[in-house]
């Protein structure tokens, strides 16, 4: 898992990673590290206390003004004691060989190894681990895997898409002159882009499309040798994403992973938030440890609903078959988006209470859900009341806002479903809080049509199916509607999703609970009512 700070490390070590990365911001591709080289002397020695590994970054692609820095560094790194040491400069790698040579040296995604040829190089050369690119196939990776079983390989199989090979992006540097092979690209891919027509005075002009005129007009593009082969361009009021990749995700793939024997699976997210850590890593985790168990009856299903709970792109198999296909692309729209979002992370754990540092506006009514490290099932709270310790403020009807970054006392008191001993074992410090998030009309339909595309690649629907989530998707953008029409039964004070959430008033006392209150009895401690049983 990635960290891109110390905060982050602990969250994927506690939730089950087996191995964290990370980098400081000088000598790796990691611009927007947030770590020290303190603190990555803390990560390292906290990552080894649990019994998992640390792995450095220095992959840059060298410039004479770095060579200067590669000692005093490297006498820094010799002291950290990594695991491994992840480059990709041929350069940079004889330099450590030469001047570090007890550091285990892995070669970077950046290098693009895509072949077994490539591999069998750096392994003559003392590589002990390739991360290869995500651009290599399935197949592909089986060939290696033949050609070369005496080294390790790792495979991604979660995160962020570049629109090109890893990294290789001509776009960043060109338009904001930030470098993508230099850890700070602007993802320009996903900017939106409008379009304009030139007038035969030299003028030029943006379309503007309005309701009256949207229907006269279609517009495409021809690649030079391609006559006559029409490719859509589509634009709303919000743009165009024409090189938008979705978020890899081979959960569904994973037995597959397993099965070949890969030595390791690496996840993408180095800015991503603490959130996306802990699930994505919980997720990965469980459904490896349950294909170990049980590979004949083993189902990707409930660890994909843990993963539609991160705010993604949509998410695509990539290269997994060989090729993209446009499911692997979002023309649609480039937000994050889930029907979940962050809540915040409990930093503390008290005799008698959480603290909960907020990461996103909460308000009365809103059913907080507890992610546990382990496979226990996530714990719920409704909460109504907001006793801020940082702000020195108690308050009901308001809500409270990430931007003045509270911190809620929550009593174990309103646990009356759990016992304080098991509230502390289960949700120690850095464990993650989540929350459903009101998503419009359109924001549902863009899910419905991400997760359509998915069936898809997966052969379990097909293309017809897909195309009218596209239709339904554009007919929701165009409906006028005043505000945004919320569908989430669990937010809000009026309704009830019926699961016996803690401190729920409605489901606690209303009578048309009572048979569901009934049947919660029969369950085990922390256990929750299924959707099924709710209704």
């Amino acid at each position: 898992m990635p960290a891109g700070s110390l905060e982050k490390l602990k969250v994927a070590v506690l939730y089950g990673a087996d191995a964290v990365y990370m980098g400081t911001p000088d000598l790796s591709l990691r611009a927007k590290s947030q770590m020290s080289l303190e603190q990555v002397q803390e990560g390292v020695a906290f990552a080894h206390a649990h019994g998992k590994r640390a792995y450095l970054t220095l992959n840059l692609f060298s410039h004479n003004s770095d060579i200067e820095k590669l000692h005093d560094y490297l006498a820094a790194i010799r002291q950290v004691k990594p695991d491994g040491l992840i480059v990709a400069d041929v350069g940079v790698f004889q330099f450590v060989k030469t001047h570090a040579p007890e550091l285990e040296l892995h070669i970077s995604t950046q290098a693009n190894v895509c072949s077994w040829l490539s591999v069998k190089f750096w392994e003559e050369i003392g590589a002990k681990l390739i991360v290869l690119a995500r651009e290599v196939s399935f197949d592909e990776l089986k060939e290696i895997r033949e050609k070369c079983p005496d080294i390790k390989l790792e495979a991604f199989i979660h995160g962020s898409m570049c629109m090109t090979y890893s990294g290789r992006c001509l776009l960043s540097n060109y338009m904001a002159e930030r470098g993508a092979n230099q850890g700070s690209c602007t993802n320009s891919c996903r900017w939106k882009y409008k379009v304009h027509m030139r007038l035969k005075d030299g003028s030029l002009k943006e379309l503007e499309l309005t309701k009256e005129n949207r229907e006269l007009f279609e517009f495409f593009l021809e690649e030079e040798h391609r006559a006559g082969e029409l490719m859509p361009l589509e634009e709303d009021d919000r743009g165009s994403y024409i090189l938008n990749a979705k978020d890899l995700c081979l959960m569904p793939k994973l037995s597959e992973y397993l099965a070949l024997g890969i030595d390791s699976l690496k996840v993408e997210g180095r800015n991503r938030s603490a959130y996306y850590l802990a699930i994505t890593t919980r997720a990965y985790r469980m459904a490896i440890d349950a294909w170990y168990r049980d590979p004949e009856h083993w189902s990707p299903a409930p660890y994909m609903r843990e993963l539609n709970t991160i705010p993604n792109r949509g998410y695509s198999l990539a290269f997994h078959e060989g090729r993209l296909t446009h499911h692997a692309h979002n023309y649609e729209d480039t937000q994050t988006l889930s029907e979940w979002e962050y809540a915040g992370t409990i930093t503390e754990v008290r005799d008698d209470c959480f603290i909960l540092e907020v990461k996103n506006r909460l308000e009365a009514g809103d059913v907080l859900e507890f992610v546990p490290f382990g496979a226990r099932e996530p714990m719920l709270l409704r909460i109504y009341e907001f006793e801020d310790l940082r702000n020195h403020r108690t308050t009901r009807e308001e809500g409270v806002h990430a931007g003045a970054q509270p911190l809620l006392r929550i009593p174990f008191a309103w646990f009356h479903e759990e016992k304080a001993s098991a509230l502390r074992s289960d949700f120690p410090a850095y464990s993650v809080v989540r929350k459903e998030r009101a998503l419009s009309d359109d924001e549902w339909a863009r899910l419905a049509l991400d997760r359509s595309a998915m069936k898809t690649e997966l052969g379990k629907s097909g293309e017809a199916r897909y195309q009218e989530k596209r239709v339904a998707l554009v007919e929701a953008r165009q409906a006028e509607h005043e505000g945004k029409e919320f569908r989430s039964p669990r937010l809000g004070t009026e309704g009830c999703c019926g699961r016996g959430c803690n401190g729920c008033l409605p489901f606690w006392h209303d009578t048309k609970y009572a048979k569901a209150r009934d049947l919660l009895k029969q369950k085990k401690q922390g256990e929750r009512l299924s959707v099924a049983e709710a209704r």
